[in-house]
């Protein structure tokens, strides 16, 4: 599309403005490629991939119709095959027939300007400076395989989340280089596209969703992509996303990461149980909750209620592979990161109108049972941390119960149920791992039980010590501690 000077100083204004380079602009005018904002915004997190510290991953997704697949090709080839000769991309994509036909309409119209060869029946595309970008395809995970063991420059993966882990992480071992162009190092970098759900969509949340919503990214950089961000989509298809229902349109309309098919907290909302602040001096009881685990993860939850009985969980202690002692430093740790009023303990101190919380503070500290069953040496788990000055007391562990307490506490925003439950966004384990949780299917009303994977994505751990956390009540009269 051909554009007067004043357009295009307004479009390289926008561009810098998303954070891109005003080089980076350029090529994109010299290819006549108009970016939408979101797609900017991409392409600067992709450029970023340039600097030492920057990502080497870039994800792009959500909901449908968001324009990604253009940006995915338009980000490839207008812009990192043409600032450096010789570069070797892949582009992957699920069913090989429908991503043939798919790149040839695309690269007609993103490279229409651009000075370029095509080879369909290899699926190879050529540039002038002799970068290329090869159309690679699977149909099953298996086929993917042809590609381990070579090297590319630059990897997209289109529809990341029909992945498992395991396949995209082999995947990545294939993005890497030895060139050097202009006097510096190529770094290399994996650009993904997709949409929330499938056999991938948990632990593709983790690995760029989450980061992104905790402000915690390193490795990765993620843009979120909606239907109404891309201006050239066509109004019909909005509507028949907005005719989807449950999960579906949560995820394909809204572009909402928080879901999964057979989801089991399908009524949790980011924006309405997440908080960014809270003042501790709202709270009248505050406890605690233990999940143990060793080779899985031990998760301390700490809670409060307030005076209209809402429940906060306010910090989390998630640690893998530590033993008591290390992690009863932990837990005290944490808890001194909250002050408590002096006046609301019943104590006189004319100095301080507040001091750290301590465990004497908690009105229950309670834990799973099988931290108090007695081991070969005749002691327990709850033992050893009693030496370090916790007390454990066992939790209520009534699995169907305990998720239908979560479930009541968490209402239902869409039925006009307000949330009687919120959790700190600082509780990262609890956050990233609740939503992923399905209903067992031997028992709709139980949740199924998982582990975390062998990197520590994933498990139930942080669900449980939710569980025992809000279903457990205070002590009784004549309750004697294990």
């Amino acid at each position: 599309m051909k554009m007067d000077a004043d357009l295009v100083a307004r479009y390289v204004r926008a561009g810098v403005h998303a954070g891109c380079s005003e080089e980076q602009m350029g090529r994109l005018v010299v290819a006549s490629l108009v970016l939408q904002p979101r797609q900017l915004a991409a392409s600067a997190a992709a450029a970023a991939c340039d600097k030492e510290d920057g990502p080497t991953e870039v994800g792009y997704g959500g909901a449908r119709g968001g324009g990604k697949s253009y940006w995915l090709l338009a980000q490839m080839g207008a812009d990192d095959c043409q600032r450096h000769p010789g570069l070797k991309c892949l582009l992957l994509r699920k069913v090989g027939k429908a991503n043939i036909e798919h790149f040839e309409d695309l690269r007609k119209v993103v490279f229409r300007t651009l000075s370029h060869e095509f080879a369909p029946s290899r699926g190879v595309l050529t540039f002038s400076n002799g970068s290329k970008i090869v159309a690679g395809h699977f149909q099953t995970e298996s086929d993917i395989d042809s590609y381990l063991g070579l090297e590319y420059d630059v990897i997209g993966v289109e529809e990341a989340t029909t992945l498992t882990r395991r396949k995209y992480e082999h995947i990545r071992t294939c993005c890497r280089s030895s060139r050097r162009y202009l006097s510096r190092r190529w770094r290399p970098r994996l650009y993904s596209t997709t949409n929330a759900g499938g056999v991938g969509h948990a632990w593709y949340r983790d690995r760029f969703v989450v980061p992104c919503q905790q402000g915690k990214e390193t490795e990765t950089r993620f843009i979120p992509a909606k239907v109404t961000d891309n201006g050239f989509c066509n109004p019909e298809y909005r509507t028949v996303l907005e005719r989807l229902s449950g999960w579906e349109r949560r995820a394909w309309l809204d572009g909402d990461w928080d879901i999964a098919a057979g989801q089991y907290f399908r009524t949790f909302r980011r924006n309405a149980h997440v908080l960014e602040d809270f003042d501790d001096s709202r709270a009248v009881e505050w406890f605690a909750a233990l999940d143990y685990g060793f080779a899985h993860y031990t998760v301390v939850l700490l809670g409060c209620k307030d005076g209209d009985g809402n429940v906060f969980v306010v910090d989390e202690n998630a640690e893998r592979m530590v033993l008591p002692e290390v992690h009863a430093r932990s837990v005290k740790a944490m808890l001194g990161r909250h002050r408590v009023p002096v006046e609301s303990l019943g104590l006189r101190v004319e100095s301080e109108k507040t001091r750290p919380l301590q465990l004497s503070d908690l009105k229950r500290f309670v834990a799973g049972t099988d931290v108090f069953s007695r081991q070969s040496d005749g002691t327990s788990v709850a033992k050893q941390y009693g030496k370090f000055g916790i007390h454990l007391r066992p939790a209520n562990t009534e699995r169907v119960s305990g998720w239908a307490e979560i479930l009541h506490r968490l209402g239902d925003m869409d039925r006009g149920m307000a949330p009687r439950l919120f959790i700190h966004a600082r509780c990262g384990r609890l956050l990233s791992t609740l939503p992923d949780l399905q209903h067992d299917p031997n028992r709709p009303e139980d949740v199924l039980k998982v582990d975390c994977d062998e990197q520590g994505a994933g498990g139930d751990d942080a669900a449980d010590a939710l569980r025992y956390l809000v279903a457990s009540r205070p002590k009784r009269a004549g309750f004697a501690a294990g």
